[in-house]
């Protein structure tokens, strides 16, 4: 697969689950087997089979992505775009994250699906004043829409290293039915997922993007006024199921590589905001508690705790995070909640990161990621992910492990 950077989302016709795994998995067959892969042990093969199948809209050649089940069921909304959403059942938050965190997925999708999952409790249990645990979800009830979570989450996984931007987003019109009532559109969920995010208004009615799409979309992008740049490596387009008048309903991604460009023009540089504030009044067990809290919270890219010494000699503990701009008041509002710091500081700071790209690698029968990165002058640096190494019992048993997923002659 070329090392490509960067992944643009036309969103045309608008932005659903399974847009974007048609979209994604026509332009980069070769995330095909892993995606599929993850479906197939994270559905039961008595609910149906993924299936990726060749179509048109508004005469456009497009690819389509479902479920076809054993059984016939009425479409689901999400992954049907535009369809009303009308359940009889639902699942909560914490329910679906278990079942996608016990299934034998490929490293990161639980992962990423879980995230995506987590940014739509979040708006969810913010609309309707609840706690996120209590969030129950209509749409992600039924395996037809669940396989675009775990798609999502496969793909994000298998792309760490790409940087994303998205069009103008299609606002659509009208109302929508739910489990709540007639809604307005965009559906109170997706606006508040989308709140940094640029829209139009084509002329055309009604649901345009999903929630389900909203999520997977704040999940990847993380500038929302980004836009494509490289060398054009490859393009994709997902279909919709309702026909929109006068276009097609479509997702294009259009994919850039770095073929040519290694060194320092192919490094990435973004903004982040450092966070930081002291906390002089919690025990080690609760500073621990609410880090790891703070570390699982979207937006947050990285977090370290340092111990120092205050007024009257106090021990102190100092938390740093370091976030992605639009998620900044997000995570402040966390940092209220989960800790007893009274007030934050903050700073906007530029940072130049190498490219990188994640390799899939087999050590003594047990598969694992590394993280291949690039050095200006050609060179490449690897890196096993720590998680697959610790559930190895014994400290050499592990240390040699990771020499041998570092080893140059392993290949992915």
């Amino acid at each position: 697969m070329a090392e490509f950077h960067h992944i643009h989302l036309d969103a045309a016709g608008g932005l659903a689950g399974d847009m974007f795994a048609a979209a994604m998995l026509d332009a980069l067959p070769d995330l095909r087997p892993r995606v599929f892969a993850d479906l197939t042990a994270a559905i039961p093969a008595h609910c149906g089979q993924a299936t990726l199948s060749e179509g048109v809209s508004g005469g456009v050649a497009a690819r389509r992505f479902t479920l076809v089940a054993l059984t016939a069921a009425p479409p689901s909304d999400d992954h049907h775009h535009h369809e009303p959403h009308d359940h009889d059942h639902a699942v909560r938050f914490p329910e679906i994250a278990r079942r996608i965190a016990s299934a034998r997925l490929h490293p990161g999708t639980a992962d990423q699906a879980i995230a995506i999952l987590h940014r739509l409790a979040e708006a969810e249990a913010k609309m309707h004043r609840v706690p996120i645990e209590d969030v129950h979800f209509h749409e992600i009830a039924d395996w037809d829409s669940l396989i675009d979570v775990v798609a999502a989450g496969s793909i994000a996984a298998a792309l760490t290293h790409c940087t994303w931007s998205v069009s103008d987003l299609p606002r659509g019109g009208g109302l929508v039915r739910t489990r709540h009532g007639m809604l307005p559109v965009p559906a109170p969920a997706t606006a508040e997922i989308l709140r940094n995010f640029r829209w139009r208004d084509d002329g055309i009615g009604g649901e345009r993007v999903t929630p389900t799409g909203a999520a997977i979309l704040a999940h990847l992008v993380h500038d929302a006024t980004g836009r494509p740049e490289g060398r054009l490596h490859a393009t994709g387009t997902g279909a919709g199921t309702r026909e929109l008048p006068g276009m097609p309903n479509i997702l294009r991604a259009l994919v850039f590589d770095q073929t040519g460009m290694r060194g320092i023009a192919s490094e990435e540089n973004d903004t982040v905001i450092v966070l930081s504030f002291d906390i002089d009044d919690m025990t080690g067990e609760e500073v621990a508690i609410a880090a790891d809290h703070l570390r699982m919270t979207n937006g947050v890219i990285d977090l370290t705790v340092a111990s120092r010494q205050g007024k009257k000699g106090r021990p102190v503990n100092e938390f740093r995070l370091l976030l992605k701009p639009a998620d900044f008041e997000a995570v402040s509002e966390k940092c209220f909640l989960e800790t007893t710091t009274i007030g934050l500081r903050w700073r906007t700071e530029r940072r130049r990161c190498l490219p990188r790209r994640p390799e899939t690698l087999d050590l003594e029968g047990h598969q694992a990621t590394r993280k291949r990165t690039y050095r200006p002058d050609g060179t490449a640096s690897l890196k096993v992910e720590s998680d697959d190494i610790a559930r190895f019992e014994g400290l050499a048993a592990r240390r040699r492990l990771k020499h041998l997923g570092e080893y140059e002659e392993n290949e992915a």
